[in-house]
């Protein structure tokens, strides 16, 4: 059954000292987040500490993921090829020790984008700073050649979001349980230094069984890192919330997410793929 209050663990608080002039930056670099586009609840906060995740490839979805506020349409617009070099000026600009560089998908694109993904990984590795740098990829509709292309650059991170359970893949549509599954084993197989992630919602129906056969499915394609945290209804539009696990569950799937090998784990309400992304890395 849908439910809409919020439990008492849920109260956050908005910050804004600080977070005005992060949004201020990435307006005058005219760059998109998937902080604003998609109302991640942690915006404040991670503007305040200058933290974003930089949105590429423009800010409409060829996909309509029924959790995501993130503009759809069929006729995105063009590719911008001066955004890898905008995104790059704005990471230095900001002093970003860790960048974070997710897309929407483009279905409409050959390689979905991995040709604008590798170009913003090389503008990046030419900051002085040396930052990390970590992408959250689409699926490139299973096109084994786009994931190697942005894999071949070496981020220090590759990202690609299971989302959900495999029961509940029917919010997805257009994409593939198994599918998202070979996109982390493949870019694995293509660069072996990689570091794969991905991260799961939490309350939209799944069970405590389901959860950990996914942990174990991304055992099984040697996913190091993992993010789990509560879905939160972006917008009436979007599907409703079913459950809002209590604070307590989240430290038990932690345990038993390492407990099955993986190297670090968040998991808490407000976790999010990029959320504290720098401290993956971490010793």
């Amino acid at each position: 059954m849908p439910i809409e209050r919020r439990p008492p663990w849920l109260k956050k608080k908005i910050e804004f000292s600080g977070s005005k002039e992060t949004a201020e930056l990435l307006a005058r670099r005219g760059l998109n987040t998937v902080c604003r586009e998609a109302r991640c609840p942690n915006i404040s906060e991670c503007y305040k500490n200058r933290h974003t995740t930089f949105l590429i490839l423009g800010k409409v979805c060829t996909r309509s993921c029924a959790f995501c506020h993130v503009a759809k349409g069929t006729a995105p617009e063009p590719l911008d090829p001066t955004e890898p070099q905008r995104v790059a000026a704005c990471a230095r600009e900001m002093g970003l020790r860790h960048v974070v560089v997710t897309s929407v998908t483009r279905d409409d694109l050959a390689d979905g984008g991995a040709g604008h993904f590798a170009q913003t990984i090389k503008m990046l590795r030419q900051i002085s700073s040396q930052p990390t740098i970590e992408v959250l990829v689409p699926d490139f509709q299973g096109n084994r050649d786009a994931v190697a292309a942005v894999a071949a650059n070496t981020p220090d991170i590759f990202g690609h979001n299971l989302e959900t359970v495999r029961r509940l893949y029917h919010l997805r549509p257009g994409a593939d349980y198994r599918r998202s599954l070979d996109v982390l084993a493949s870019a694995k197989k293509k660069n072996a230094r990689l570091k794969t992630k991905t991260a799961l919602m939490l309350g939209l129906g799944e069970t405590q069984s389901e959860v950990t056969e996914a942990f174990r499915d991304l055992k099984s394609v040697d996913c190091d890192f993992l993010a789990l945290g509560q879905y939160l209804r972006p917008d009436k539009k979007n599907t409703e919330v079913k459950e809002y696990l209590p604070p307590g569950m989240f430290e038990e799937y932690c345990r038993i997410a390492l407990s099955l090998g993986f190297l670090h784990v968040e998991s808490a309400p407000y976790v999010r793929s990029s959320y504290h992304a720098g401290s993956y890395l971490k010793p």
